[in-house]
């Protein structure tokens, strides 16, 4: 047997990591397992990694991602001593460059998420912190490609076909506010790939293509954000960098830093402070001369990532823009990436929340209840998992419990990874305390509810 060689590539990294071998292996057990992967990693098995034994395969882009993060730039495998990008399978579906702005590439993804027996590769794609964040001006490689992929075709499209994408998308929404997006994410890849992918191949005037592609974005948006809220990170990064794409082709500004700004919400749920602000600021920039509602839903996430950095002064400052602008906003709300008083209070709740004040974001976060539709039941039960885990923080012990009932009552219907998370959040808090009678009912309603759903 050859002898191993000691990975010297990978040492070079360690070091501008400036990070020790623990250091390292935490990194590595803490980004798998927003994979899914329950890893035990300690120094020892840093250092066969750096005596030349390879980590797992599935385990390679982590190690990866763990450095990109604490570097602050790009890594490859390569660069690592860990191999090449295809010496690591299962994952093909959510790498590759090369495809991300193609109609192919968005037919690839929306076909595997559509896949029960696929998804679960795709659910497990890493999410990278370490991209750089796009500008809008950089339209013409997308352009170009989407041009060429509808050259010579034979079928055309008119506003009609326009007005499907658009009425399938508000659909898709509803059913996500009234269901969850483990119903209704399958339903929009579907879609996708049955549907839009000819829509964006087919020939039509120059109008109505680029109202094409801004349709198929707002679509690939909302079906990245339900799979961000699904927790399955790196898909919904996927889709939202594809939406991107479309947005620029369509030269559609609005949804193109709408995009960037769900970007920006994932960054702050993944709680990579400054990636968060970053994209939110990115945001915003690239936004066109826009409404008073838009300029609220951009500033109340500029808010959110400044609290998440510990910049008080311009958290608040952002947060007084977006009141500002909320009041002079019609009382319209779009079904995809709306913004209204429901979600001032929550990014009210999230900024107080991020600075330290839990009984702040409490009273917040029930202002935000109280003005939210209630139809919109997969919202609802995210703002309640929020709230009792808040109430339960400060000790309001029965206060949260009735808060959890609220949230189970919508819970009964939906089919949520986020709910799921709030439901086992829930029944660990509450063990503990037991002996409280409002405890023990809530805990027996948890119960029964777990029984029915591990039987439907």
């Amino acid at each position: 047997m050859p002898k191993r060689q000691p990975n010297e590539s990978l040492a070079r990294l360690l070091d501008e990591a400036d990070w020790t071998y623990g250091q390292l292996a935490s990194a590595v057990n803490r980004t798998g397992a927003e994979r899914g992967l329950r890893l035990t990693y300690d120094e020892s098995s840093v250092k066969h990694w750096l005596d030349g034994t390879m980590p797992r395969k599935n385990v390679r882009p982590v190690v990866i991602e763990a450095l990109a993060r604490r570097t602050g730039r790009p890594v490859t495998l390569e660069e690592a001593g860990l191999g090449s990008s295809t010496t690591v399978t299962g994952s093909d579906v959510a790498t590759g460059e090369h495809d991300l702005n193609t109609i192919e590439g968005l037919v690839h993804t929306g076909r595997a998420d559509m896949d029960p027996s696929r998804r679960t590769v795709l659910t497990t794609a890493l999410y990278s912190a370490t991209l750089a964040v796009p500008r809008f001006d950089d339209a013409e490689e997308t352009l170009d490609r989407l041009e060429h992929q509808a050259a010579g075709r034979t079928v055309r499209i008119g506003a009609g076909d326009v007005a499907v994408v658009r009425s399938m998308t508000d659909r898709i929404a509803d059913i996500l506010d009234e269901l969850g997006g483990a119903h209704a994410r399958p339903m929009a890849a579907a879609f996708l790939v049955n549907s839009v992918a000819s829509y964006l191949r087919a020939d039509g005037h120059d109008a109505v293509k680029k109202d094409m592609r801004a349709a198929a974005s707002d679509l690939v948006y909302l079906t990245g954000w339900m799979a961000m809220y699904e927790r399955a990170h790196g898909l919904g990064q996927r889709y939202y960098r594809q939406a991107l794409g479309l947005a620029k082709a369509a030269d559609d500004q609005v949804t193109y830093c709408r995009t960037l700004r769900g970007m920006a919400l994932q960054a702050a749920n993944l709680r990579h402070a400054n990636k968060a602000l970053e994209l939110a600021d990115s945001a915003a920039e690239a936004a066109p001369s826009a409404g008073p509602r838009l300029v609220a839903f951009l500033r109340g996430q500029q808010a959110h990532g400044a609290a998440l950095v510990g910049d008080r002064r311009q958290a608040f400052s952002r947060l007084r823009e977006t009141e500002a602008a909320l009041a002079k906003a019609d009382t319209r709300r779009d079904a995809i990436g709306g913004y209204d008083q429901a979600a001032y209070f929550f990014h009210q709740s999230a900024v107080l929340h991020a600075l330290g004040d839990v009984p702040g974001s409490i009273t917040a976060m029930q202002a935000s209840n109280r003005v939210r539709p209630p139809k919109e039941k997969q919202g609802n039960a995210h703002a309640n998992g929020l709230l009792a885990q808040r109430q339960f923080e400060v000790g309001h012990v029965e206060a949260a419990c009735a808060t959890w009932h609220a949230f189970l009552d919508d819970y009964a219907t939906l089919s949520s990874s986020r709910a799921d998370e709030h439901f086992d959040i829930m029944r660990r808090r509450i063990r503990p305390y037991l002996k409280n009678a409002k405890v023990r009912e809530l805990n027996d309603r948890a119960r029964e509810m777990a029984r029915q759903k591990a039987a439907a």
